[in-house]
C-alpha cells in the first residue's frame, strides 16, 4: 500500500500546484488528484479495512495490485484529458476503471458472504461507494451515445463521485477510523452505520440526479447527507468530547474532514441556485473536505502499512510525527476553503500552501523512523 500512497501524495500535491499556477487542462488537473490519487486511495482503504470487517485473511496479491492498476488506469484518463493521447482513450479508460470496481465489488460481497459471523455493516458503505462509481463511469461511457446529454451525463458523473463514491466511502470508514485513532472503541457505531446508510446512499442519488436534471430537486438529497454527516459529528462529541477529538493531530484532522463535507454540502446548495461559481465549490470541497481526509487518515494508515502486524514502537513514533501538527493542518484546510469560497484566492492560496508544508514536513521526518533491530 506504501507505493500507493506515495502516489497518491504525489498527484494530490501537482494537481494543487497546477491548479494555483494555472497550468494544464482544469478537467486533466481535477482528474490527476480524483483519478490517479483518490480512487486508488479509496481502492486502498477498502482493500486493508475489509478483511478487518469481515474478520476474514489477507487479500490475494492480485486484489492488493487493484489501486495501482486504477492509478494506471487513471493516468491514462488524464492524459486524453490533456490531450496526449487520443481523446477515445478516456472511453476506454472508464471501461478498465469500471471493470476493476468491479471486481473490488465482487471481493468485498465474497468476503462478507465468508465472514466468521455477522460482518461489520461498514462492508456495505463501501459496496454503496462502488455501486456509485460504477454508475459515476458508466455516464462517461454513454457520452459518446448520447451527446446531446452531456451536460446532464458530466453533472451525474460529478456528483456521484463527490458526495457517493467519496462521501460513503469516508463516512463508512470515519466511524472505525477515528475510534481506532483515539484508541477507545465507539460502541455505537456500528449501530450508526447500519442506520444511516440509507440516508447518505439515498442522498448521494438524489444529489447526482437532481443536479442533472433540475437543482431544486437536489436539495432534499443534500439534506438528507447533512443531517447523517450531523449525527455523526454529535455521536463523536458524546463518546469522546470535542477537547479529546481537538488534543490529536489524527482526530483534529478527521473531525475537520466532516465539517468541511458539510460545508461543501451548504456551498453545493447555494451554487445550485446561481449565487457561488461551481469551480470555486469544487475548488472549496477539495480543499476542505478531501485533504484533511487523506491527510488524517494517512497519519493514522501509513504506520500500520509501513509495518504490518502487531503494534511496535517504532510505529507509533511514526504516527506521531505524522501527528504533531495535524490540528494547524486542519484549520488551515478549513480557512483556505472558506477563503477560496468566499473569493479571497491569495488568502486560501496561502494557507493551503502552509498546511501542505506542514504536513510534507512531518512526513518527511516520519520516513526517517526505523524499526528498533534489537
Amino acid at each position: 500500500m506504501i507505493p500507493v500512497a506515495s502516489l497518491t501524495l504525489l498527484a494530490l500535491l501537482s494537481s494543487v500546484g497546477l491548479t494555483l499556477s494555472g497550468t494544464g487542462s482544469p478537467l486533466a488537473v481535477a482528474h490527476l488528484a480524483f483519478a490517479v490519487g483518490i480512487v486508488p486511495l479509496i481502492f486502498a482503504a477498502m482493500i486493508h479495512f475489509v478483511p478487518v470487517l469481515s474478520r476474514t485473511g489477507d487479500p490475494s496479491r492480485n486484489i492488493k495490485r487493484l489501486p495501482l492498476f486504477a492509478q494506471s488506469v487513471g493516468l491514462l484518463a488524464v492524459a486524453a484529458m490533456q490531450g496526449i493521447v487520443p481523446h477515445a482513450c478516456l472511453q476506454f479508460a472508464a471501461l478498465l476503471d469500471l471493470l476493476l470496481a468491479g471486481i473490488l465489488l465482487n471481493w468485498i460481497a465474497g468476503r462478507a458472504r465468508m465472514a466468521l459471523g455477522t460482518p461489520h455493516p461498514g462492508w456495505r458503505w463501501y459496496g454503496a461507494a462502488l455501486g456509485c462509481l460504477m454508475l459515476a463511469l458508466f455516464a462517461i461511457l454513454l457520452l459518446n451515445i448520447w451527446p446531446a446529454y452531456w451536460r446532464a451525463l458530466r453533472l451525474f458523473h460529478l456528483h456521484l463521485n463527490t458526495i457517493g463514491l467519496l462521501g460513503l466511502a469516508a463516512l463508512g470508514t470515519l466511524p472505525v477510523l477515528l475510534p481506532t485513532a483515539q484508541g477507545a472503541p465507539d460502541p455505537q457505531a456500528a449501530n450508526w452505520l447500519r442506520r444511516r446508510l440509507w440516508l447518505v446512499a439515498g442522498g448521494a442519488l438524489v444529489v447526482a440526479t437532481g443536479a442533472a436534471v433540475v437543482w431544486p430537486l437536489a436539495a432534499p438529497g443534500a439534506a438528507l447527507v447533512l443531517v447523517a454527516a450531523l449525527g455523526l459529528l454529535g455521536q463523536w462529541g458524546r463518546r469522546f468530547g470535542l477537547r479529546a477529538l481537538l488534543a490529536d493531530g489524527v482526530t483534529a484532522s478527521l473531525l475537520a474532514a466532516v465539517i468541511g463535507f458539510l460545508l461543501s454540502l451548504a456551498f453545493g446548495v447555494v451554487h445550485g441556485t446561481g449565487l457561488m461559481s461551481g469551480r470555486t465549490t469544487l475548488l472549496a470541497w477539495g480543499i476542505g473536505f478531501l485533504l484533511p481526509l487523506v491527510t488524517g487518515a494517512l497519519s493514522q494508515l501509513l504506520p500500520v502499512w509501513r509495518w504490518p502486524g502487531p503494534a511496535t514502537p517504532a510505529r507509533q513514533r511514526m504516527r506521531v510525527c505524522l501527528a504533531a501538527n495535524g490540528r494547524w493542518r486542519a484549520l488551515l484546510f478549513l480557512i483556505s476553503a472558506l477563503a477560496m469560497q468566499s473569493d479571497f484566492p491569495v488568502l486560501g492560496a496561502a494557507c493551503l500552501l502552509a498546511a501542505l508544508l506542514l504536513f510534507v514536513s512531518s512526513l518527511l521526518v516520519a520516513v526517517r523512523v526505523r524499526q528498533s533491530t534489537r
